[in-house]
Order: structure tokens, then C-alpha cells, then sequence
């Protein structure tokens, strides 16, 4: 079958633009290709700095001829509706239209729809220049007199199409005056000749010829394989760098790796300042000593061309702009060096962490405060916790943060150490982004962990407060992220963190911070504080407290906010948010959402190791079969419970009148569940999840038992309703454990 082979070549096309190009290309071009009825057996992509190159195979000579029947209104029906018939099926009179006869609906009106069959050749030259001329490029820009806007000029366009066996023909279109053809160019530099190119076999083995390597993740094979071998001769080893390599296979069609070097003085530098330096300026990989893993003065740097003096002259240029750029890193380095970090917290005041929210030096207040009351908590020291919060942001107004923001965190420590920090404090302010993502490392020193956790818990207490939640998709704030990390942060280091106690008094920060910086109308603004003189009210207590000083304002702040808005409304909502996120680490680890939803129902629980432990005990109660009947025994008396309840208007609370109990079996599931309920209480008091689950399931045979041998509503009204109390005492005693309603099956 004919294959399809199309060249869109043009000036060098951004490297973090072509993969996503290509495969544009790709779907643009295979989805009009079905839609005007041409399947085809594969397709693939392929991009270089300079070309989008596309291979369709096993493509038909054309598209079948097809013939439609559309249904429409009956004869005689509103004009309304007929006019919107004809003009979806393409006619303009009712009568190009066929009447149908309907014995039941009488006569009615179809649409006879006739496509004739097209060759493949005119489809593709009928949707190629719409194609081109609607590309959905990030940017793109116009140039010379014409009307096209591409990412950069494009010169040519190669589109053939033929069988294996035969001459492929071009297929004729044009774009802007840019006529199709079979003709496409080589290197830019080493064969910029005019090439006549087929079918892609031929057209791979002729851009090979000249210079060429069309596939890109070939060319990172090429870069990283030469990069490797060439650091071994030198007894190093290459720092690996995907993004690094992915973009450099982006900006070379012939790629040539070379080693340059710098000045040893530069070592001094933290590594990564050097790496970073390097790859963002020259986008070059770095060398490492693998005896030390500390960086050598080597790099690796990708040409893209083979220079007749071997290289020498770009060795050079590049060596010149790398020892430029890591001579500011020094600058930056060694001035930052002169500035302590805590000199730079009062310079945080001029960063603007939120209009809503106030400075970064707020934040930082918020920070030291919070990051103390969690230190216990976590078994931190609180005054190395209260410093490391201090300093913790202190590095963004460095030279080297401003230079190279990825930095931030990083430096800070670096630069903790280099003035005498403790080493737990130095190590806090690295850590405190952490963790920054799924495959980020979780911090596990006590002071580092409390300086995260309050970190994440004061950005999500504060855009609660202001009502800026993430949206379906949105979430610019990157709340599902740290919130995410709270939750890394307890089960990682098996913690015990009163959640909701926390968030309380971080909201509280947050709300005497708003009203310090931004007055009474700033608090009117809030969505939990309430409306009309209420609301008033209660704007006017916080804001008189503003003078005072901080501790009163935090001390009384929670107590002026009306309770179901911030204890029961605000926090519950923030909470419920946590135990969605939550849901979301469990379904990797196996276990079931509903069981959290189960355990959570119990009533006010925030702490989160919690959670999780009693949910995976429930998901292996659940996963046994005495469990399993459990559950079922459980359904059933909570159905019959809650038809009798609404039958009856009333609960069936209480215990069992014993005199009342007529048969064995009743008798056995009493005992059973008085057992039961004094052997939980005692293992749920001591967190052993496991062992009132197991204490639970004992409850599967008697509960068995009754159900199979017992009537409930039992003739005599006061055996049916002690029966009934027996029906509540099961689902009393299993709601201790879980509220088995929310289980699923």
C-alpha cells in the first residue's frame, strides 16, 4: 500500500517546541485522514532543529464512496424545524429531500447524503494548507510580505506519496507561495545542497548523507553515548541530566560531543551553582570524579558540526563564556557571603508574598511561630526550629536566588553553614520546600520536618482564609501539592500531628496579619466571617485588637471568629480537602477509598498516621472472609434498623433487656458483643488498629448465627423492639471501628 511522506523544513525551531510539534503534525494529519474516510496502518514523527517530518504507511489509494440516509421532521412540521433539517444535511429545498412513508408516524422527511470516493493525493493536498496555516505553535510570528505565521520562516515543504514499488509523485499544494515538492537540504553548514528525496528510507539515508540525523531520540543516544565514553578516557564520570539531554538533541542536527575545561579556582563554588551555571548559560553537561562525586573543572559540550580543526576554536569559545559566567557565580557567591542571612530577613518586608496575605517578612513571623508549636510535636528542638524558621527565607534576596531562582533553599543552607549555623538549622532551610513533588525527597531530621510542616500548613491556612481554593484543574497556588506533602511528611516519618489544632492556629496568624496590614475592610472581605451586624462585629473585635500586642491578638483572634465558621466550617472544609489528598496516596498503596471515607465517619478525627492505619486495618478485615460476612451481617441489620426506625418515628438505642431474650442465639450474639466492645475500646484507646479488627470479626459467627435462626419482628412488641436493640448494639459496636455505611458492596 502507498505511503505518505511529508518535510515541513524551515529556520531552527525552538528545542522544547519540536517533540510536541511533530506529534501535532501527526494527529492533525492522521485525524483528517480518517475523518474524509482513509485509514492507515501506523504513523510516526520525527523533528530536528531545522524540519517536522511525518511517515503515514499503508495508506489506501482513496476514501469509499458512502451514502447516507438522515431522518427527518414529519411532513407538515414547523418551518422552524425543517429549515434546521436542510440546513444540517446540506440542502437547500424540502424538496431535495425523499418522503418516507411511516405507517404509525405517517409521512416524514429523509436526507439522502451521497460522498463519492476521493484519492488519498487530493485529501492531503485539500487539508495540508489548513493544517499549516491554523499550526498550533506556542508562538509564532509572521515575516516578509507574506500572510503565514510560523514559528520561524518556513523555506520548503516535501510531501510524496506512492507504493514501495513505484516512483512516488509529489503531491501539488501551496502555502503562501510555498509550493510542494520532493526537495529538502542537509546540514546548514557541512551540505546545505539541495536534496531530491522518495519515500523515507531513502530520505533518512540521504539526510545521514548529508549531515543529518533526523531521529531525535537517536541523536540523544549519539550525545550521551560520546559524552560518556569521552569522560571515561578521562577517568570521569558525566553528571546525567535528561532535560539537559532532551534539549541539546533539540539544537543539533549532526551532533559532535567535545571536552573544555575551566579554572580550578572555580571549585570553590557549590557544585550545583557550577552545574546550573553551566547548563543554563552554555548547555553544557558537567564532569564528576567518581572517587569523590565532587565536580572536576571538565565539561562536555555538544557542536553540531565536525570542525576541520577538531574542534579547538569552539572548545575555546566555549571555555571563554563558562569561565564569564561562573566569574559572576563568584561574585554573587562571595557577596552574599558577606551579608548574614539574618540582615536579609528584614528586606523580605519589600517581597509581597500575596495581596491578600501580606509580606514575605509576615510570612516568616508566621513561620517561626508555627514551626515552634509543631517542634514537640515531631521531637525538634524549639529554639533550632524557631531560628531555621527564621532564615528560612532569607536566601531569596541573596544575589545567587535572584540569579537563579531554582536555587532557593539550597543556597540558604550553603550559605547557613558558611556563617556558623547549626547544622540542623542549615539543613531545615534546604529542606522546608521539601517534599516539592511525588519523586522529591521526604525530609527526616525533627527540625527540618517542623519547618516543613508548618511551611505548607501556613499556605494552605491562609488561601483557605481568603477563599483562593483550587478549581477542577487549577490550582496556581500549588495547594494539592502541599497539602500532598503534609501527608508525605506524617506517614514517611510515622508521626502523630493533631491536624486540626495546627491549622486553627495558623488560620489565626493569618487572620491577625490581614487585619494588621490591610484594616477592617480587608477582613469584611472574607468568605467565612458572616454578613450584617454579626459580620461587623466580629470584624470590628479582631481589628481592635490589632494594636495590641501580637500574643493577644493570637490569643483571642479564634475566640472573636464565629465558631461554625472557622472551627466547624472553614477547618472541617480544609480538612475534608486533606482527606481527599489522602485518597489519593492510599489508591497507590492499594487500599480503597471508601474505607477512608468509612474510618473518617467516626466522627472528628484530623490525625492523619491515624487514618491510614485504620483504614489499611479495615481494607485486611475487609480482605478476609469472617470480614466479609461481617460486612454483610452489618448491611442487613442496618437496613432492617432503618426501616423500623422510620416506621416506628424513633431509635433503638439502649441495651437489651436480658429477661427478654427468648432463643440461644440471641443470647450468644449479647455476650458476644459485650466481649467484643470492652476488648475494642482498650485497642482503639492505644492505636491497635489490628487488633480491634480482629476483635470485630469475632462478631461474624454469632451475628451469622441470629440472622440465620431469628425472626426480628417478633409478634410480641416488646421482644421485636429488644431485638431491634440488639440490631443497634451491632451497629454501635462496629461503628466504633468504622462507619461500615460508607463501605462499598
Amino acid at each position: 500500500m502507498p505511503d505518505l511522506l511529508l518535510e515541513l523544513f524551515s529556520e531552527e525551531i525552538p528545542a522544547r517546541m519540536q517533540r510536541r510539534a511533530a506529534e501535532d503534525l501527526k494527529s492533525l494529519l492522521t485525524n483528517a485522514l480518517v475523518d474524509a474516510g482513509v485509514t492507515y496502518e501506523g504513523a510516526k514523527a520525527y523533528a530536528t532543529p531545522r524540519r517536522l517530518a511525518l511517515h503515514v504507511a499503508g495508506l489506501p489509494a482513496g476514501s469509499k464512496a458512502t451514502r447516507e440516509e438522515r431522518k427527518g421532521p414529519r411532513v407538515g412540521a414547523p418551518e422552524k424545524a425543517l429549515a434546521g433539517f436542510l440546513r444540517g444535511a446540506g440542502l437547500s429545498s424540502a424538496e431535495e429531500a425523499e418522503v418516507h412513508n411511516d405507517p404509525k408516524k405517517g409521512d416524514f422527511y429523509v436526507a439522502v447524503i451521497e460522498k463519492p470516493g476521493r484519492k488519498t493525493e487530493e485529501i492531503v493536498a485539500d487539508v495540508m494548507p489548513d493544517i499549516i496555516r491554523n499550526f498550533p505553535w506556542p508562538k509564532s510570528q509572521r515575516w516578509g510580505s507574506g500572510s503565514l505565521r510560523w514559528v520561524r520562516p518556513l523555506h520548503s515543504i516535501v510531501c510524496t506519496f506512492g507504493p514501495e514499488t513505484e516512483e512516488p509523485e509529489v503531491i501539488p499544494f501551496e502555502v503562501d507561495g510555498i509550493v510542494s515538492g520532493k526537495t529538502t537540504y542537509g546540514h546548514r553548514f557541512m551540505a546545505p545542497e539541495a536534496i531530491d528525496v522518495r519515500r523515507l528510507e531513502d530520505y533518512m539515508s540521504k539526510l545521514e548523507a548529508a549531515k543529518v540525523v533526523l531521529d531525535a531520540d537517536r541523536r540523544k543516544d549519539i550525545i550521551e553515548a560520546d559524552a560518556k565514553n569521552a569522560a571515561t578516557a578521562l577517568g570521569l564520570e558525566l553528571v546525567e541530566d535528561a532535560g539537559l539531554l532532551e534539549e541539546v538533541a533539540g539544537l543539533n542536527e549532526w551532533p559532535t560531543v567535545l571536552i573544555g575545561s575551566y579554572d580550578e579556582s572555580f571549585l570553590q563554588l557549590p557544585d550545583e551553582v557550577i552545574q546550573l551555571t553551566i547548563k543554563v548559560n552554555q548547555k553544557n553537561f558537567v564532569l564528576r570524579d567518581p572517587a569523590t562525586s565532587k565536580l572536576t573543572n571538565k565539561f562536555a559540550l555538544t557542536a553540531n558540526i565536525v570542525a576541520k580543526d577538531g574542534g579547538t576554536k569552539i572548545i575555546a569559545g566555549n571555555e571563554k563564556v563558562v569561565s564569564a559566567r561562573l566569574s559572576d557565580a563568584k561574585f554573587f557567591w562571595e557577596t552574599d557571603l558577606k551579608t548574614k542571612l539574618e540582615s536579609n530577613v528584614s528586606r523580605l518586608q519589600d517581597i509581597v508574598f500575596h495581596e491578600k496575605l501580606g509580606s514575605v517578612a509576615a510570612r516568616v513571623d508566621r513561620l517561626e511561630r508555627l514551626a515552634a508549636e509543631i517542634a514537640p510535636l515531631v521531637g525538634a528542638d524549639i529554639e533550632q526550629t524557631k531560628r531555621a524558621a527564621r532564615l528560612a527565607k532569607a536566601d531569596l534576596v541573596s544575589a545567587m536566588v535572584f540569579e537563579f531562582p531554582e536555587l532557593q533553599g539550597l543556597m540558604g543552607r550553603y550559605y547557613a553553614e558558611a556563617q556558623g549555623e547549626d547544622a540542623a538549622v542549615a539543613q531545615a532551610i534546604e529542606d522546608h520546600y521539601k517534599p516539592a513533588g511525588a519523586s522529591d525527597d521526604v525530609p527526616t531530621s525533627p527540625v527540618s520536618i517542623a519547618v516543613a510542616l508548618a511551611d505548607k500548613l501556613d499556605i494552605l491556612a491562609g488561601f483557605w482564609a481568603i477563599d483562593e481554593k483550587p478549581t477542577g484543574s487549577k490550582d496556581p497556588f500549588a495547594l494539592r501539592r502541599a497539602a500532598l506533602g503534609v501527608i508525605r511528611l506524617v506517614l514517611e516519618n510515622d508521626l502523630r500531628l493533631p491536624l486540626r489544632d495546627v491549622l486553627v492556629q495558623s488560620l489565626r496568624r493569618n487572620l491577625a496579619d490581614i487585619a494588621a496590614a490591610r484594616g477592617e475592610n480587608a477582613l469584611s472581605e472574607l468568605p467565612f466571617i458572616g454578613k450584617g451586624k454579626a459580620g461587623e462585629g466580629v470584624v470590628k473585635d479582631i481589628f481592635s485588637m490589632v494594636s495590641k500586642a501580637a500574643d493577644v491578638v493570637l490569643a483571642n483572634v479564634s475566640d472573636k471568629i464565629p465558631e461554625t465558621s472557622l472551627e466547624s466550617g472553614l477547618i472541617d472544609d480544609l480538612l475534608g480537602f486533606f482527606a481527599d489528598r489522602m485518597k489519593v496516596v492510599l489508591k497507590d498503596k492499594g487500599v480503597r477509598h471508601d474505607l477512608i471515607d468509612a474510618v473518617l465517619a467516626r466522627g472528628d478525627q484530623d490525625d492523619i498516621a491515624l487514618i491510614v492505619k485504620q483504614a489499611e486495618a479495615l481494607a485486611g478485615l475487609l480482605g478476609s472472609e469472617d470480614g466479609a460476612n461481617l460486612l454483610a451481617g452489618y448491611k442487613r441489620a442496618a437496613n432492617i434498623l432503618r426501616a423500623e426506625e422510620k416506621k416506628d418515628g424513633k431509635t433503638f438505642a439502649g441495651k437489651p433487656d436480658a429477661s427478654l431474650l427468648e432463643e440461644r442465639v440471641e443470647k450468644d450474639l449479647v455476650a458476644a458483643l459485650d466481649g467484643v466492645l470492652a476488648e475494642v475500646k482498650p485497642m482503639l484507646d492505644a492505636t491497635d488498629y489490628s487488633g480491634a479488627m480482629a476483635a470485630l470479626a469475632k462478631l461474624r459467627g454469632p451475628v451469622d448465627g441470629f440472622f440465620d435462626n431469628i425472626h426480628v419482628n417478633a409478634e410480641k412488641a416488646e421482644v421485636r423492639e429488644n431485638r431491634l436493640k440488639i440490631l443497634s448494639e451491632i451497629r454501635a459496636a462496629i461503628h466504633q471501628v468504622a462507619d461500615f455505611s460508607k463501605i462499598a458492596g
